[in-house]
């Protein structure tokens, strides 16, 4: 795997458009429109117990080592509910020829199971990851697949955080942000951070000097202007211009705009946002409200200079979004009460040499599942000293190889696998 040092800020001259989540045969329908996860799906059991804040103790049921420096263990352990069963990777990144890094579709806005996404990149084990865009309220509208936070893989930056108002999952507790993420630094540590968009687009006669604030995400904030890339795939880029910061169903903004740049030079400018698969040369630029009146300042033929890169306190190689609930080896208050039910968590050791990965079962006979306060204690007594909780419910996956093919190895609360927006993948040099 690469281990070169993270491009944060990349240069661009690109783009074309966008429709709806392309087909693929492992696929499924998307989950009910109230969006992925376990934070929004009525639980009626929530109202029936009194939520607590850790679980009972953890005690480890099998443990096998997958590749020198990659344990794997399942465990049980008790919380509100009762029973909780569930699986739990130790990763060593000191091991030699170890790696982590996004599992992830062939496109941004796309979806597949976490085991066909292990299989075609040959990772020995791995976990789901982001929330993401699974069902739309706005009419004509497609939902995109697309995840709500940042996303680096195998060095280079992929896409940005929406709004808080617009991502999916349980509420954020005080203090963090849809633009927090977990990963690995260009050290080969494993860290808690946070990521933006950086990035400006520049005509040559200095005509317009724009910031972006968004990169291949479903959604923009108000007033801007974001950039789509070849990453993003062919799926409707409208989704990106509806909503506002603070609410996802309000409506879809009707001052909008984009302009096309192929190496470099303006192609096109029209005030419809539109689809379809975009060129490697190629960036779309997306502007709501007052991007929107800045980007039709741009006329064909223009010369523009288009830069963009995620950037914060971290350099990562590998990042991928999730909301921190673990933070110094204490649960962060404000956890959201909702549960117990199905989660998938991922953690660091307190000097980032393990990577904990974590699925716990619920909503079955089985195994209850656990609130995110829970899910904090349970990461805790695993050994982690920071964590972040991922999307939950139906969408918690663990998978490992064995004789060369991924196989799920908790009990998908769905019955069978869900698509996924992206996750966690464990590879070992060959």
């Amino acid at each position: 795997m690469s281990r070169r040092l993270v491009v944060v800020l990349v240069t661009a001259g690109m783009v074309a458009g966008a429709q709806a989540v392309p087909a693929h045969p492992d696929v499924p329908t998307p989950p009910d429109a109230d969006g992925a996860g376990s934070g929004e799906r009525p639980d009626a059991r929530t109202a029936l117990l009194a939520p607590s804040r850790t679980v009972g103790k953890l005690r480890f049921t099998s443990t096998s080592r997958l590749a020198p420096g990659v344990v794997y263990r399942t465990f049980e352990t008790t919380g509100t509910g009762g029973t909780v069963l569930g699986d739990l990777l130790d990763v060593d990144l000191r091991a030699r020829g170890v790696g982590v890094d996004l599992l992830r579709p062939s496109d941004v806005a796309a979806r597949r199971r976490v085991t066909a996404m292990a299989n075609a990149q040959r990772a020995i084990a791995g976990v789901n990851g982001d929330f993401f865009n699974a069902g739309e309220t706005h009419p004509g509208v497609v939902a995109t697949g697309a995840p709500s936070g940042p996303a680096v893989a195998d060095d280079d930056p992929l896409k940005g955080a929406v709004p808080k108002g617009q991502r999916f999952g349980p509420s954020l507790p005080p203090g963090t942000s849809a633009e927090d993420v977990i990963g690995v630094d260009t050290d080969g540590r494993a860290r808690l951070g946070r990521l933006r968009v950086t990035g400006t687009v520049r005509s040559d006669d200095t005509r317009v000097n724009l910031t972006l604030r968004g990169l291949n995400q479903y959604a923009l904030p108000v007033g801007s202007v974001g950039a789509f890339t070849d990453e993003w795939g062919s799926v409707s880029r409208k989704r990106a211009v509806c909503g506002t910061d603070k609410a996802r169903s309000a409506p879809c903004s009707d001052n909008t705009a984009e302009v096309t740049v192929r190496k470099g030079v303006v192609r096109r400018v029209t005030g419809t946002v539109g689809g379809g698969a975009i060129p490697d040369d190629t960036t779309v630029l997306v502007g709501r409200e007052k991007g929107a009146d800045a980007l039709r300042a741009l006329r064909p033929g223009d010369r523009v200079k288009v830069s963009y890169g995620l950037t914060g306190p971290t350099r990562f190689s590998f990042a991928i979004g999730g909301f921190p609930i673990l933070r110094d080896g204490e649960p962060l208050k404000g956890l959201d009460p909702k549960g117990p039910a199905p989660r998938t968590a991922a953690g660091v050791s307190r000097d980032g040499r393990h990577l904990y990965l974590v699925v716990a079962d619920g909503r079955s006979k089985r195994s209850a599942g656990l609130t995110v306060a829970e899910l904090a204690s349970l990461m805790d007594k695993a050994g982690a000293d920071g964590a972040v909780n991922l999307d939950g419910g139906g969408s918690s996956t663990f998978v490992t190889r064995t004789n060369g093919k991924a196989v799920v190895r908790n009990e998908p609360s769905d019955g069978s696998e869900r698509a996924v927006a992206n996750g966690i993948g464990v590879f070992v040099d060959d």
